[in-house]
């Protein structure tokens, strides 16, 4: 996915990463039909349907919302997981021939749920294409109503959360690293493409660590209201968010087990 018009160098970093994972999500499951040949459309659900999934194969899409052009699809971007979602109605046309390889909605998110990875790959594919929209509809407001969201970049030893703060925001890094605090003990480090800060807005409690920027980072906003619903919209995303966080929570009480009994020798 592209965003209509200059792209910042954070968002192509960004839009770079996320072009490479429908594939890996894809590998290992079959298509559910014959590829898909069209010429030019106008409107592309109307030609077929849309309770599949496609991966475009060939061709531009460009996506309007509200009749007005807001991003493109190209060769490789997964289409219809919009479908399902409380998202603003989206229109897909081309001016030129499309193929599509047509995917089973269920079968895909089988396919996804049965690997960790790819649960997470589809998180970050998910929150970071939200993340997109939300920084292109910040820069499109003048600067002095922006909201506080999309990217933010911080400088090593920056707080980007404050233990015992209130959660407004999800985080990813997309460039650099970083390291989360309990009350001043180290429990763990936050890599690149890593999602955190999601804990507290399920359990709809302040910030349990802080997190501390090593390194220049550069970290991907999602709004908590924005976040929040599309985890109701499709509770698989939760689940496997969840999931990933389980498994971090645990590595963290492990470390800080370790690092208390240090202390008490």
């Amino acid at each position: 996915m592209y965003l209509i018009g200059d792209q910042p160098p954070y968002a192509e970093k960004l839009i770079s990463t996320l072009q490479s994972i429908p594939e890996q999500l894809l590998e290992g499951l079959e298509p559910c039909a014959d590829p898909i040949a069209l010429d030019a459309v106008k409107d592309l659900y109307q030609s077929i349907g849309n309770n599949r999934l496609y991966l475009l194969k060939s061709g531009l899409l460009h996506a309007l919302i509200d009749n007005k052009p807001l991003f493109y699809l190209q060769e490789g971007d997964l289409l219809g997981l919009r479908q399902g979602l409380n998202t603003a109605p989206c229109t897909y046309l081309s001016e030129e021939p499309l193929v599509l390889i047509p995917y089973d909605r269920e079968a895909l998110f089988r396919h996804i749920h049965e690997s960790n990875q790819r649960q997470e790959l589809f998180t970050q594919y998910i929150l970071g294409q939200a993340a997109l929209m939300s920084d292109a509809l910040a820069r499109s407001k003048p600067p002095e109503v922006r909201p506080v969201t999309g990217f933010q970049h911080f400088a090593p030893g920056a707080e980007l959360i404050r233990q015992g703060d209130e959660a407004d925001h999800v985080f990813i890094i997309t460039e650099g690293h970083a390291e989360a605090f309990v009350e001043g003990i180290k429990v763990g480090d936050v890599q690149k493409d890593e999602i955190f800060g999601a804990m507290a807005l399920f359990t709809r409690e302040k910030r349990s660590a802080t997190v501390i920027a090593s390194v220049p980072t550069t970290v991907m906003m999602i709004p908590k209201d924005q976040f929040l619903a599309l985890m109701q919209s499709n509770p698989r995303i939760a689940h496997s968010l969840i999931e990933s966080m389980a498994r971090r929570i645990d590595l963290m009480n492990k470390e800080l087990t370790h690092y208390k009994q240090l202390a008490g020798k």
